[in-house]
C-alpha cells in the first residue's frame, strides 16, 4: 500500500480499479468528470476506458460487458442518468453478472446543473441499491463494497457521491498494483438475458422480494454506523454526516446515526438507533429521503418520536448544506445558544456576485454576436444548449431565448417554427453536443420539413467538463489516434442540403452567411469553426490606438471581460487578451488593432 493525496474523484476511480474492474464508460458532466479520467491515467492490465457518445450509450455498452462476467463502471452526472434512465429501468429487471456499479455525481446548489434531482429517489424508482459516501476515504472503499453487493445480488448498483465529496481532497492509503476481474464470458440464455413481458413480471416479483433483504443486509453494514447516547438523534449522510460529526464532536448526549446505503432502507438498524429517543432531526441535502423513511418507520412501528426535517419547514428544501448551516441547525434543535455552541453569526460582508462568462477570444461569443447583427430589426427565436455556449445568455449578448437539456434547443426550435411561420429559428448547439443528443433532432427537423438554421458551434473540444474528447477530435481515452467523425458528413447523410463552414472570428463574412441561409426554406447548417482558446491560445495581443472615440461600442456590444474602462478610457487586458480580432471588426473607427509588443 502507499499513500496519496487525492481528490474524491480520484479515490473513486482508485477504489474501482482496487476492485478489480474490466471496463469503464461514460460521459463527462461536473462534478463526476474526473472520475474516468482518473481511471485512464492509473489503469493497469486490460481495462477498457472509453468516452461514450452519451450517457445512454455507456450504460448500454458497460451492460452487455457485466451480462459477460466483467466488472463495469459507468460515470455521469445526475442529469445524465435522466438520458441513461431507459436501459437502466430495463437493467433493473434484467440483472447483471459482473459487478456494475453506476456513478450518479448530484449538484446541491446547483453548481453547475440545470437541476438538483435526488439520484437516491432514482434508485428508489428503479428499485435498485444505493450507497452515499460521505468523504473521499469513505467513498474510496464504499466503492469496493458496491461492487461485492452488486454480484451479491445480480443487480446494477448507485453510487451516489456529490459535489463537495467529488471535489474534496484527502490522504489515502491505496494498493500499488491493481489487477482486473478474471470472468468466464457471456453464457447465451435468452430466458435471462431477453427482456420479454412475462420475464418482466416474473423479475418484478422477485425484486420485490429481494430488496428487503438487501436492506437488512445493509442493516449490518460497516459503514451505517451510529454514535452517541441520548433522547435526540441527528440522522444523515453524506457530506451532511460530515457537517453534523464536526459540530457533534463535544455532544456525546446526542445519537449521530449515519446512513450510508439509503435504498433499500437499514430499517433493522435505524430502528435500533431509535430505541430511547423522544426526538430526531434529519440532516440531508436535497430530496427529504431519509426523513420519509425514518418517519415511516415511526408510524409503521407506532413509536411516539417527534421528526424534525425539511417536510416540517425545520430545515431548508433545497441547496447544499454547509458545516455552518449545519450547526446552525444543529444548535437550535439542540437549545443552544450560538455563541456557547461556538459558533460565529455575525454580520458578514455578501460575497461579490460573478456571474460565469464566455472567456476572453472565445469564439462563441464571435458566432451570437454575427448572428445577432445578421437578425438585427428581424423577428427571431434563438434556442441554446448545455455547453459553454449557454453563457450567450448573459448581457450585452442576450442571445439564448431557451436552454432546457442536451440536445433540446434543435427541436424547440422546430416546435417555434410551427407556431410562428413567419419568425426565422436557430439552434445553436456544440460540437461535442451535436455528437451526443444533436442528431435526432435534425433527422425529425428534415423528416418533418421544418424551417429552421443548425448554428454549430465547433471549438473541437468538449470545453465547459474539462476539454474531454468527442468523435469529432480524432482521439479516445485508450490513447488511440481514430477516424475524426465529420460534422458536415453527417449533416449530408441526414439531407441537409445547406451547409457552410465559418470562421465566426470574419464577422463579414459570417453575417453574410448568416443572412443567405435565412433566405432560403427547409433545414439550413452553419458550422462556425474555430478552436476552443483554452487549449489552442493565439500569440497575438491587440492594443487601442490614439484613434478612440471612446464611445465603448467594443465593451456594449460584445461584453468581451478582456476589455473594460480605466479611469474612464477603454482599455484592454493584456493579461486577458488573445488577440481574437472581434472587439477590432466592431470598432467604428478602426482604433483597434496592432500588437502589444510593437
Amino acid at each position: 500500500m502507499k499513500k496519496d493525496y487525492l481528490m474524491g474523484n480520484g479515490a473513486i476511480a482508485l477504489g474501482a480499479l482496487a476492485a478489480g474492474i474490466n471496463l469503464v464508460s461514460g460521459y463527462p458532466g461536473t462534478p463526476s468528470s474526473e472520475i474516468l479520467e482518473t481511471v485512464s491515467k492509473y489503469k493497469q492490465g486490460d481495462v477498457h476506458v472509453e468516452w461514450s457518445v452519451n450517457e445512454k450509450a455507456a450504460l448500454e455498452l458497460a451492460a452487455s460487458a457485466s451480462y459477460a462476467g466483467a466488472r463495469t463502471l459507468v460515470t455521469m452526472k445526475q442529469v445524465g442518468l435522466n438520458v441513461a434512465s431507459d436501459p437502466l429501468m430495463s437493467l433493473a429487471y434484467v440483472g447483471v453478472e459482473g459487478g456494475m456499479v453506476i456513478v450518479s455525481a448530484d449538484d446541491p446548489g446547483p453548481i453547475s446543473s440545470q437541476t438538483e434531482q435526488d439520484t437516491r429517489m432514482f434508485a428508489s424508482f428503479c428499485r435498485i441499491p444505493v450507497f452515499d459516501p460521505s468523504s473521499p476515504e469513505e467513498a474510496f472503499s464504499m466503492i469496493q463494497d458496491a461492487f461485492d453487493y452488486s454480484e451479491k445480488y445480480k443487480t446494477p448498483v448507485l453510487f451516489r457521491p456529490t459535489t463537495r465529496v467529488c471535489h474534496a481532497y484527502a490522504s489515502i492509503d491505496i494498493p500499488e498494483t491493481t489487477t482486473p476481474k478474471l470472468y468466464d464470458g457471456f453464457v447465451k440464455d435468452s430466458k435471462r438475458w431477453v427482456i420479454f413481458p412475462k420475464l418482466s413480471f416474473m423479475n418484478h416479483a422477485m425484486i420485490e422480494k429481494r430488496n428487503p433483504l438487501i436492506g437488512d443486509d445493509f442493516s449490518t453494514y460497516s459503514k451505517n454506523i451510529v454514535t452517541g447516547s441520548g433522547k435526540k438523534a441527528v440522522f444523515t449522510g453524506g457530506i451532511s454526516y460530515a457537517y453534523a460529526k464536526e459540530y457533534l464532536q463535544d455532544y456525546p448526549e446526542v445519537k449521530l446515526c449515519k446512513i450510508s446505503t439509503p435504498y433499500p432502507f437499514p430499517e433493522k438498524f435505524v430502528l435500533s438507533c431509535l430505541e430511547g429517543v423522544d426526538e430526531v432531526i434529519c440532516l440531508e441535502e436535497l430530496s427529504p429521503f431519509i426523513e420519509a423513511e425514518v418517519t415511516k418507520l415511526i408510524g409503521k412501528h407506532r413509536l411516539n418520536i417527534k421528526v424534525y426535517g425539511k417536510e416540517s419547514g425545520y430545515v431548508k428544501t433545497s441547496g447544499e448544506n454547509s458545516a455552518d448551516y449545519v450547526a446552525k441547525v444543529l444548535s437550535d434543535f439542540l437549545k443552544i445558544p450560538s455563541q456557547e455552541a461556538g459558533i460565529y453569526l455575525g454580520d458578514m460582508p455578501d460575497l461579490p456576485v460573478r456571474p460565469p462568462v464566455l472567456c476572453a477570444g472565445c469564439p462563441h461569443r464571435a458566432s451570437f454576436y454575427a448572428v445577432k447583427k445578421a437578425m438585427e430589426g428581424k423577428n427571431a427565436y434563438f434556442c441554446g444548449d448545455i455547453g459553454c455556449y449557454t453563457l450567450g445568455n448573459a448581457m450585452p449578448l442576450d442571445m439564448v431565448d431557451t436552454c432546457l437539456c442536451m440536445g433540446a434547443g434543435i427541436t424547440m426550435a422546430q416546435g417555434f417554427h410551427w407556431v410562428d411561420k413567419e419568425g426565422t429559428c436557430f439552434a445553436f448547439v456544440g460540437d461535442s453536443t451535436f455528437f451526443a443528443s444533436g442528431m435526432t433532432g435534425i433527422v425529425n427537423a428534415v423528416y418533418n420539413e421544418a424551417d429552421m438554421i443548425l448554428c454549430v458551434l465547433d471549438n473541437s473540444t468538449t470545453a465547459m467538463t474539462g476539454h474531454q474528447p468527442h468523435p469529432g477530435t480524432g482521439k479516445n481515452m485508450m490513447g488511440d489516434i481514430v477516424d475524426k467523425i465529420s460534422i458536415e458528413h453527417i449533416l449530408e447523410g441526414m439531407g441537409v442540403k445547406k451547409i457552410v463552414t465559418v470562421n465566426p472570428l470574419d464577422l463579414n463574412k459570417s453575417v453574410e452567411v448568416i443572412k443567405d441561409c435565412a433566405s432560403l426554406p427547409g433545414v439550413k447548417a452553419i458550422i462556425f469553426k474555430s478552436p476552443c482558446i483554452a487549449l489552442f491560445k493565439p500569440e497575438k495581443k491587440l492594443c487601442i490606438s490614439d484613434k478612440c472615440i471612446q464611445c465603448k461600442k467594443c465593451i456594449r456590444e460584445i461584453g468581451c471581460p478582456a476589455i473594460s474602462t480605466v479611469n474612464g478610457k477603454v482599455t484592454i487586458n493584456e493579461d486577458l487578451c488573445t488577440g481574437c480580432g472581434l472587439c477590432s471588426q466592431v470598432c467604428p473607427v478602426n482604433a483597434i488593432g496592432g500588437d502589444l509588443d510593437e
